[in-house]
């Protein structure tokens, strides 16, 4: 048969856009109209780029390091990462062992086309980063949820792990501290989660610690190939320094594992985009390598607006929310609201219509859980001022009296 017109490969059917940059989108609209939109939708740290950070990417642009950059990442950022992988979680890379991409994600969907073929299940904890999913199913992946209770505090526990997975299972991706709940998982979680993965060597394990400086209240993180080293050859730990050096714009992710891995995974990112920003690996190298107390402050702040919004979501009627140990997200329950009616005549029967009605109503803009995984829940995202979180827990809490 002859097309008309140029088509598109079956795969795109399999793309959706993420609910967090849809609401984001919607609530740049809203502002555009001249509302004014308190938006909780996006993770990104309303601090400044360390300025350290900024001037060693300034001096490198000087130095003349403008040109095409390894593939693998420069030789002076890999080391930095080996400096902090052995400093801050115990764990031995070599350079080899090591990679650097355009941000944690594209560390992700190297490692899932590297590896995943039609049919091959990725077990995801949910809630879940809306990326994961997305990303499984780009490769013909079949997405399997382990499911994380409210009551467990969202840590993923050895029985629902082991109840997701099969013989058909590639990859077990892990998150924490999480995105969005903030979970967090003590040494004895993820002894108990190691146990069940050693029951499946056909496995790959994504370990993305991204989050691992924001942790609170005394608890600590653990990185999964530290506390099972047996498993190491199958792990591979994601991070970067968007969300703990505030460097989101900078697009610097990292990886280390099994060199077979990285070795592949880097053959697929040569073909792609090769080698990242040289000017920006110089910054991240500055980050990696600098004073832990610009991490402390950031985290402190965050410590105390999860506080400071969770008390305030417990305060109304109907909606419960965890508090969560690490990251800079809120996770609410609404089930307490649904089934009732908007001032503005929208019938809530699920949390996305809660939050789309909240957002043209109240102006207040928040992901609903369900686009993670696990409904019917809000995340909002702490990592903003103090004066817009006071403002919008407000408004949630007019919204949520309005209803009928």
């Amino acid at each position: 048969m002859i097309l008309d017109e140029p088509g598109f490969a079956d795969r795109t059917g399999r793309l959706e856009s993420p609910a967090t940059i849809a609401m984001a989108v919607r609530a740049r609209a809203l502002r555009a109209e001249g509302h004014q939109v308190l938006s909780l939708a996006l993770g990104e740290p309303d601090f400044a780029t360390p300025r350290a950070v900024i001037e060693a990417a300034h001096q490198a642009a000087l130095d003349g390091q403008t040109k095409y950059p390894p593939v693998d990442g420069t030789p002076a950022l890999k080391a930095a990462i080996a400096r902090k992988f052995a400093r801050e979680n115990g764990l031995d890379y070599r350079l080899s062992e090591i990679m650097v991409s355009n941000g944690g994600k594209q560390v992700i969907f190297n490692a899932f086309m590297a590896t995943i073929d039609a049919g091959d299940e990725v077990v995801i904890p949910a809630p879940y980063w809306v990326s994961y999913p997305l990303a499984a199913r780009l490769f013909g992946g079949v997405p399997v949820v382990a499911e994380c209770r409210e009551e467990d505090g969202f840590r993923l526990t050895a029985p629902a792990l082991g109840a997701a997975m099969s013989s058909r299972t590639r990859w077990v991706v892990l998150n924490f501290p999480s995105n969005p709940t903030g979970a967090v998982m003590g040494l004895a979680d993820l002894e108990a989660v190691a146990e069940v993965l050693r029951r499946y060597p056909q496995a790959w394990i994504l370990s993305d610690e991204i989050y691992e400086h924001l942790v609170f209240d005394g608890a600590r993180h653990h990185a999964l190939a530290a506390v099972a080293p047996d498993l190491a050859s199958r792990i591979l730990t994601v991070n970067g320094v968007s969300k703990s050096y505030a460097m989101t714009g900078w697009r610097v992710g990292y990886a280390g594992g099994p060199e077979r891995l990285i070795r592949m995974m880097t053959r697929i990112q040569g073909n792609a985009t090769s080698g990242i920003c040289s000017i920006a690996q110089a910054a991240a190298a500055a980050a990696l390598d600098g004073p832990a107390s610009l991490i402390a402050e950031m985290r402190d702040t965050y410590a105390r607006r999860r506080t400071m919004v969770v008390e305030a979501l417990r305060a109304i009627p109907g909606v419960t929310c965890a508090m969560p140990q690490g990251a800079f997200y809120a996770y609410p329950g609404i089930a307490g609201c649904l089934g009732r009616t908007s001032q503005g005549g929208q019938m809530l029967r699920t949390d996305e219509d809660f939050a789309r009605a909240l957002l043209e109503e109240q102006h207040v803009a928040c992901v609903h859980g369900s686009a993670f995984g696990l409904g019917p829940y809000l995340r909002l995202s702490c990592a903003t001022s103090d004066d817009v979180l006071v403002e919008a827990c407000a408004r949630i809490a007019d919204f949520v009296s309005g209803l009928r």
